[in-house]
């Protein structure tokens, strides 16, 4: 069957495709080709530049030419390395091999055989990986989380004055602001990007067990290790993993899918708050013209930008779990486990674009109802109980928590009439009296957090 997004199994390449696109040049087969071909290449020039016998006559002129090998790279050029693929069985040395033929074809021929030279698969994967992670990080995934993040912040301020009934198990308690409580989720997720920025990106780089074997008993008096350092800092911008078996230890890349795992959580968190504060018509949401809710009940808007995020974060973590859990486990020097489970990461990374974009959505989508969260103030008069009695404290007025304790746990409506008539009955100053009728739930508030 011919390929449409309407025939895709996963509905990221499909229903979302257009929503997820974006990462198509991070994370896509052809993706890991053109970076391969990146690493096998600026690998080569690093070999010319130090230089290394037999390469020191290679014609700097050419680097430009090997370099467009993988900045004009193409889809076309992937599908040569497919084709090389069905002779070798294995998708690295195919894109030895690629580059070998652009070199044959370029006269190049007397070099090529540097191609790859000492290395064993896992220093290109455990570098290309990285890398594609580190750049689709900086210009797809952290955009989209500081966009949700500013619009959050801007919600902060508009709605930093509205008081608001908080509600701790579910039941009403202490009021609050409106705004801090959304500005909670900016604290909460600046906090996580920072601990995320602090994960350093990394790669292996070593050889076939990871003590550059094949370099050392070449050329002895090369310092490899010091070359290895370099290329991978200065020439890709990652750390180098210095004691690893055949493959990296993945333990930063864990570390990195456990950030990403407890930002989704923490906009899960933002998701389901939002939904409630629409199920209590705090928010009403804007009406796009020709949208249905259901297809039975025509009154029906429903909240499910903050559902479809919630379900999209969710499969996101279940993934990155797994990513986390199971990638710096390999047995001894190297399984092949780790190879089918990398192919995965552009998925839950797709999950959580999807999610943002709805996030976004909803979030736009909100207008305010502050006649109906005023309303549910002026219905809960008993959240103000803890005022009064903080204050009678102050005077040592005996039993105080007691006292209001059993003016307010009855199930007879609690309103501004019944505080005032407990007030009057209360052996203070007029002056305290005074003081306490002043308190209404939309003033008892706090400190102003914004």
């Amino acid at each position: 069957m011919e390929f449409n997004p309407l025939t895709a199994v996963s509905p990221v390449d499909g229903r979302y495709n257009s929503k997820t696109n974006s990462l198509a040049p991070f994370f896509s087969e052809y993706a890991l080709f053109k970076y391969r071909v990146r690493i096998e290449v600026e690998y080569f020039i690093a070999l010319c530049q130090l230089p290394l016998p037999g390469l020191e006559n290679f014609d700097p002129g050419n680097f430009d030419l090997l370099r467009n090998l993988y900045l004009d790279f193409s889809v076309r050029n992937a599908e040569e390395i497919k084709e090389l693929e069905k002779t070798t069985n294995h998708d690295v040395k195919a894109v030895e091999y690629y580059i070998k033929k652009e070199m044959d074809a370029a006269g190049l021929s007397q070099f090529k055989e540097f191609v790859h030279f000492g290395l064993t698969s896992q220093d290109i994967n455990n570098t290309a990986l990285p890398l594609s992670i580190k750049e689709a990080h900086w210009q797809i995934l952290l955009p989209g989380l500081k966009e949700i993040i500013e619009i959050l912040q801007k919600l902060s301020l508009d709605w930093k004055n509205i008081p608001m009934l908080a509600r701790t198990h579910g039941q009403p308690a202490s009021p609050t602001r409106l705004g801090k409580e959304f500005y909670v989720f900016v604290e909460r997720l600046e906090d996580q990007l920072d601990l995320l920025q602090n994960i350093p990106c990394s790669g292996k780089f070593g050889g076939a067990t990871g003590n550059m074997n094949a370099h050392v008993v070449t050329y002895p008096e090369i310092d490899w290790a010091d070359f290895a350092q370099k290329f991978l800092e200065e020439q890709l911008g990652l750390v180098r993993q210095k004691t690893t078996t055949q493959i990296e230890h993945y333990d930063n890349l864990a570390a990195y899918f456990d950030a990403l795992h407890r930002i989704n959580t923490i906009l899960i968190d933002l998701s389901r708050d939002i939904w409630m504060y629409i199920s209590m018509d705090y928010f009403k949401q804007r009406i796009k013209a020709g949208e249905v809710g259901s297809s039975a009940m025509p009154h029906k808007v429903n909240p499910i930008d903050f559902e479809n995020a919630e379900g999209n974060l969710g499969i996101a973590n279940a993934m990155l779990h797994h990513l986390a859990e199971k990638l710096p486990v390999s047995r001894l020097q190297r399984d092949l486990t780790d190879s089918t489970v990398t192919r995965n990461i552009g998925v839950p990374m797709a999950h959580m674009m999807i999610a943002l974009g709805s996030l976004k959505k909803g979030l736009e989508k909100l207008i305010l109802n502050e006649n109906k969260i005023r309303l549910d103030l002026e219905n809960n008069w008993a959240v103000v109980a803890e005022a009064v009695q903080s204050i009678l404290r102050r005077e040592k007025y005996p039993n105080p928590y007691e006292a209001l304790r059993d003016l307010t746990r009855t199930n007879e409506k609690i309103t501004q009439e019944t505080f005032t008539r407990f007030i009057d009955s209360l052996a203070v100053s007029e002056e305290i009296k005074n003081e306490l009728k002043a308190i209404r739930p939309e003033n008892y508030t706090g400190l102003s957090l914004l």
